[in-house]
């Protein structure tokens, strides 16, 4: 099994980047405006659509503040099985996400795609979080024609 590990300082506290992450407003404002249901209960679905596909990921863990854990349980079949985790920590007047995205099967290209993907979501949490506006699909940054 391989990993997708990213870290990103964010200057605010980890109580409004917990927000972003189990809210449907902050979602759909980091992610993809096409987003249903607010992931701020264990057990919940949350769809997120996007022109070349969609992703549901059931929420596993919630600790306010300092993690949220998905598993996804439907979309492209190198995901399916597979957990997203946002650990988060305050360091000074820094939130700093420790994202993972675990339990790949094989390093496909897909894998490299949604890498660079998660990479800029990431910073669209970041824009979101310190500007008020994030990147969300469809104004999100493109990479290559599996957007």
């Amino acid at each position: 099994m391989v990993d997708i590990l990213h870290r990103v300082g964010i200057v605010s506290s980890v109580d409004e980047v917990y927000k972003v992450l189990t809210t449907n407003k902050g979602l759909a404002a980091w992610w993809t405006t096409d987003t249903t249901g607010e992931g701020s209960t264990v057990g919940e679905v949350v769809k997120f659509v996007f022109s070349a596909g969609f992703f549901d990921m059931k929420v596993a863990e919630l600790d306010p503040g300092k993690r949220v854990v998905w598993d996804v349980v439907d979309g492209p079949e190198e995901w399916i099985g597979t957990r997203v985790v946002w650990n988060l920590v305050q360091e000074d007047d820094y939130a700093i996400i420790l994202f993972k995205h675990e339990g790949w099967r094989e390093p496909v290209e897909f894998m490299h795609h949604c890498s660079t993907k998660w990479g800029s979501f990431l910073l669209s949490i970041k824009e979101l979080v310190e500007t008020g506006k994030g990147r969300a699909h469809p104004d999100d940054v493109k990479i290559d024609n599996w957007n």
